[in-house]
């Protein structure tokens, strides 16, 4: 009887730390396909230019046009704009670029001096870049101001 009631014990724990495994296993899974399934961020107006970002926060004038669009290896130029107050808009701005398939981040525009310009087309601030992504896909772009993380979109980068 004591031998039962110690296998089935064992057998008790043993199917919970399985059953734990495989939780681990679906978090995991789930976490891959969140970062996998980016969309590109919405397109907004602002003083009449089309934007790509999170509105009444950053972006960049981007309509989606062949002209405008992300290539491979092809260097553009981009405006960016920003809403925020005077605090926020302090610090060196710099770009981190992640791809959907990647955890690593590569410089996308490097850090620049504090040389944000006037209020520009209904934003705050602005200032102008050459950004180049190189491979196709997702991309997430992290804004930095300083040290902070002042926003984040999400591009496409279509085929040659």
């Amino acid at each position: 009887m004591f031998k039962r009631r110690l296998i089935l014990i064992f057998a008790v724990i043993l199917s919970l730390v399985i059953a734990g495994c495989n939780d681990e296993e679906s978090i995991e899974k789930k976490e891959e396909v969140i970062q996998h399934n980016w969309n590109e961020s919405p397109l907004f107006e602002s003083d009449g230019y089309t934007m790509i970002g999170e509105e009444g926060r950053l972006g960049f004038i981007y309509d989606d046009a062949e002209v405008v669009r992300f290539y491979p290896d092809k260097v553009q130029k981009y405006m960016w704009h920003f809403w925020g107050n005077e605090d926020e808009l302090i610090g060196d701005f710099e770009v981190l670029g992640t791809h959907e398939n990647s955890n690593e981040k590569i410089i996308i525009v490097p850090k620049g001096g504090n040389s944000f310009l006037s209020p520009n087309n209904g934003a705050d601030t602005h200032y102008p870049t050459n950004m180049m992504l190189p491979k196709s896909g997702m991309w997430k772009l992290d804004a930095y101001i300083g040290d902070r993380l002042f926003g984040s979109v999400y591009v496409k980068v279509h085929e040659k």
